[in-house]
This record gives C-alpha cells, structure tokens and sequence, in this order.
C-alpha cells in the first residue's frame, strides 16, 4: 500500500472512530434528535443569516431536503423563520429557546470529546498541525473541483 493509499485509508478508520466512540454518549444526549437536524441546528446556531442555500451547501444536502429538514425542526419548535424588512424574498432561519438548549447540548459534547483528545494534540507541534491544515485545505480544494466536475454542485 502506497502512502497515498495510507492516509485515505487513515483519514477514513479516524473518521469512522470518531464517529463509534461519540456515538453513545451523542444519541444519550441528544434522544429524540436525527444526527442531520442536530447538524443544521449547529450550522443555524453558529452562522448570520442561516438560508437554505447556505446549509445545502454546508451540509452537503439538496435544498429540497433542506426545506423538508427545517420544516421538521420548525414543527419541532426548534428554528424559527425570519426576514429582513430590505428583503421579504429570502427566508432566514434563527434557533428558538428550545433549538438553543440543543444547540448548548452539542456544544458541551464537542468540548468534553475535546478535552478527551487534548493529550494527542498536545503532542503535535505548530508546524505540525499548519501542515496537516495545509494539506487538509488543499484535499478539501481537491474535492470541490471533483465534485464539479461531477455535476454534483449543490
């Protein structure tokens, strides 16, 4: 196996990693969330001006299944829709009371898996971590084209 073949092999076994061990303590938490809503409640919480076209692209998700999504989560009681007076087309989205309690939930879970990771990052050094970035932003770069190419732009 090359080290090309290495690193994707790697970047997936973290990722899948992850994922397994935030898993339990995640849906423990969260019970009763779908991991899209709890990620379009997280995009809504930290970003101005929330639209669709915005968490499509964000999350990788059609606009189709984005209305469908904060339809739900509206249902829920969980994002509420608002507009700017300058402009009644567009359809923002902003987290009621109950969207911020989850919102908060997701936080402090990311800050406890954090803090579990500190001791490895600990170990890496500046330049270490401005290389993994480095490359990281470029692969990322990488995929944008590829995806367009594809035909897959959202």
């Amino acid at each position: 196996m090359n080290k090309q073949e290495q690193v994707t092999d790697h970047f997936r076994e973290l990722f899948n990693k992850l994922v397994w061990i935030n898993k339990s303590k995640m849906e423990a938490s969260l019970r009763g969330y779908k991991s899209s809503e709890v990620h379009c409640i997280e995009y809504i919480g930290k970003n101005i001006d929330p639209n669709v076209t915005k968490l499509a692209e964000s999350l990788y998700m059609t606009k189709g299944a984005i209305s469908k999504l904060t339809k739900k989560l509206i249902e829920k009681k969980l994002i509420e829709v608002y507009q700017k007076p300058e402009n009644k087309k567009e359809v923002y989205f902003k987290l009621t009371e109950k969207g911020t309690v989850v919102f908060g939930i997701h936080e402090e879970l990311h800050q406890e898996f954090q803090k579990r990771d500190q001791a490895v990052f600990e170990q890496v050094t500046e330049a270490q971590l401005d290389g993994m970035l480095r490359f990281m932003e470029k692969y990322s770069k990488h995929l944008d084209v590829e995806i367009k190419k594809q035909g897959l732009d959202i």
